[in-house]
């Protein structure tokens, strides 16, 4: 038996390494799509306060920009969680029906099409309502300042 012959179960140590950095790489994502909201408040809130102070209305619309991104950001790291949850489902399955090779251990590659993850992530109801209500407020602060 050849080390590509090879077959690894569920109580592999190789098999265990191989989930535990899956789970890291998905928690990572995670982590990084609820800073994205939160850097997203702070720098939103910054410029508001900033309008207000030097009592300039017009810039308030400038509050727009740092919500576009992160929605963007935020969708993208969304999309890649989806995605890496997606290739660790598949590789479960694998390792149920018939077992791991040792060529499976040694890459954790995001799983389907990027761009139609992107645009589902998009919709996701962690992305509208949070960057929406955002979007909202700043529309009044400015309806209000001005």
């Amino acid at each position: 038996m050849t080390d590509n012959d090879k077959r690894f179960h569920e109580n592999s140590d190789a098999v265990q390494a191989h989930l535990g950095i899956a789970q890291s790489v998905i928690q990572r994502m995670a982590t990084n799509s609820a800073s994205c909201k939160g850097w997203c408040i702070a720098i939103v809130s910054a410029i508001l306060v900033l309008v207000i102070d030097k009592d300039s209305p017009h810039y308030a619309a400038i509050a727009l920009i740092p919500i576009i991104l992160f929605l963007a950001l935020d969708t993208y790291y969304l999309s890649l969680e989806r995605r890496f949850r997606g290739a660790y489902n598949q590789f479960i399955e694998k390792l149920h029906s018939r077992g791991i090779a040792s060529t499976d251990l040694y890459a954790i590659v995001p799983h389907g099409d990027a761009f139609r993850s992107f645009f589902l992530a998009l919709l996701s109801f962690s992305i509208w309502p949070f960057y929406l209500t955002l979007g909202l407020m700043v529309g009044i602060a400015w309806k209000y300042l001005l």
